[in-house]
């Protein structure tokens, strides 16, 4: 599914750019590329274009500053009505899984959608963006973001396999990403239920967080199919009110090879 995503989504920019010789066409592979390697691809006011994911909608940008991650800005007005359109008419905070095409590489990215800081471009965007690449940090924090870092495994194609490698406490902060981001796809990769579901979850519960957790030595968690994990938790409703109180997950898996999942059903009645 996410393979023919990709590949519809570069078809799509090859005509758009009206490649026609067999030799000006940029390599279909997606490269999930460290930070430090990718800045110097993208050296401070360099040009490329974003490819979102999801939408397959694209935009130009320019590369500011940024010495953590790149800070870009759209390049023209018309850009910047396109990411807005991206993000559905309103700026956001939100990780979203782009593309970047560069030269002749795809490589694979996440960007916010919230205008902050300095801008120098004529493009009717207040400030700029981030840019975020493999290994790449935010300006407050030492370690990379996991909202990005998903989003980043997610245009490269490596999300599944790196939810596969997570233990249940790992899983929970992908959980709080998911639900706070509005994210389907993502919920649906780690939590039980279907797609009427796991829709109703992100329709009730607009924001969540994890206060408190109570956590297992690791060593003991391989032998285990099915556990049990108390958490402080609060959240807001889609309705603007708040909730707090003591919960307990319900995770497990169909055999010890298998991935970690979130049970949809008790978290659901947990949280109402």
């Amino acid at each position: 599914m996410l393979f023919m995503m990709r590949f519809t989504i570069v078809l799509s920019m090859l005509l758009a750019f009206g490649v026609k010789s067999a030799d000006a066409f940029p390599s279909f592979q997606v490269e999930v590329l460290p930070w430090e390697q990718v800045k110097e691809i993208i050296p401070n006011h360099s040009y490329f274009t974003i490819i979102d994911i999801d939408t397959g909608l694209s935009f130009n940008v320019q590369r500011r500053a940024g010495s953590k991650h790149a800070d870009v800005q759209p390049v023209t007005d018309k850009d910047t009505k396109i990411m807005k359109a991206i993000y559905g008419g309103k700026w956001s905070w939100d990780r979203r899984a782009i593309l970047v095409l560069v030269h002749d590489q795809f490589i694979s990215a996440s960007m916010n959608g919230m205008p902050h800081g300095a801008g120098a471009l004529q493009n009717n965007f207040p400030g700029h963006f981030c840019v975020h690449f493999y290994g790449s940090t935010t300006h407050k924090t030492p370690n990379p973001d996991l909202a990005h870092k998903v989003m980043i495994l997610k245009a490269g194609g490596e999300l599944d396999s790196f939810l596969y490698r997570m233990d249940p406490y790992e899983l929970i902060s992908v959980l709080e990403i998911a639900i706070n981001q509005h994210d389907e796809g993502l919920l649906s990769k780690i939590m039980t239920g279907n797609k009427r579901s796991i829709k109703k979850v992100l329709a009730s519960v607009e924001h969540f967080l994890i206060t408190q957790r109570s956590i297992l030595p690791v060593e003991d968690l391989p032998a285990l199919v099915a556990m049990k994990v108390p958490f402080k938790v609060k959240w807001i409703s889609s309705n603007h009110s708040q909730g707090e109180k003591d919960a307990v997950f319900y995770l497990h898996r169909d055999s010890l090879e298998d991935q970690w999942k979130i049970d949809g059903p008790t978290f659901t009645d947990e949280i109402h």
